[in-house]
């Protein structure tokens, strides 16, 4: 579970930042703070992955000052600004010192739901592997592009449509696991060309890669991961 600290001194704003964390799994609230001093007592006392902070704040300090104590110390907190602070030195000073997302007040569910989602992937990403591949981190630092619609670049030598006509093939195989050999008899791409494109599905975890050893030499096996098909969208 992912620990959140909400930082916002009004009570109903408060209130509906937790009603709407409630409604999103992965996500445990630790408590409420409607100062800086406070948010600072709980960060001493409690494990805080997350931060949902508001920029104004009773009292001399802000929330940016916050934000600034947090990176100073080097702590391994993440923090969404939620906020009216529109004005765009707030947003660029934000955004230099490592926000994870930047909610500008008054938000939709909508709006709230996908940057909480999306810090949740990133997250488990994160704490999933201790190294990715440029297809996967590209899903994590191109959100924008997703959010919008379009489609995220592929990298250098790949095309959409060779793309889709490998991964329409591999469709086909359902369950069952496939060679590059396999492909290429099914398909007119040279062997080489199909490795490229298999190496980058795996590096975005819509394949699974397994070495199997027999007589000769080994070859690598692929099997489609259902779980992560959705991934697709994104590039065809």
């Amino acid at each position: 579970m992912i620990n959140v600290l909400i930082v916002e001194d009004d009570p109903m704003v408060a209130r509906f930042n937790q009603r709407y964390l409630e409604e999103i799994e992965g996500f445990h609230l630790i408590g409420i703070s409607n100062s800086i001093e406070d948010a600072l007592v709980e960060l001493k006392q409690c494990k805080i992955d997350l931060i949902l902070l508001d920029v104004y704040m009773p009292g001399k300090r802000t929330g940016m000052d916050l934000l600034e104590k947090i990176r100073m110390e080097q702590r391994e907190t993440d923090v969404i600004l939620i906020t009216a602070a529109s004005e765009v030195n707030h947003i660029q000073n934000a955004l230099r010192m490592g926000v994870v997302d930047y909610l500008i007040k008054p938000f939709e569910f909508e709006r709230f739901k996908k940057a909480l989602t999306s810090y949740r992937e990133s997250n488990h990403m994160f704490q999933k592997h201790s190294t990715i591949g440029q297809g996967e981190l590209d899903l994590l630092l191109l959100k924008a592009v997703r959010d919008t619609g379009d489609k995220v670049p592929l990298p250098k030598g790949l095309t959409r449509s060779t793309l889709a006509s490998i991964y329409d093939e591999i469709v086909s195989f359902e369950e069952e696991s496939f060679s590059t050999d396999d492909l290429a008899d099914v398909t007119s791409i040279s062997r080489v060309s199909i490795r490229k494109y298999l190496r980058f599905l795996k590096d975005i975890c819509v394949v699974d890669e397994t070495l199997i050893y027999g007589v000769g030499r080994p070859v690598y096996q692929y099997t489609l991961n259902k779980k992560n098909i959705e991934r697709m969208e994104r590039y065809v």
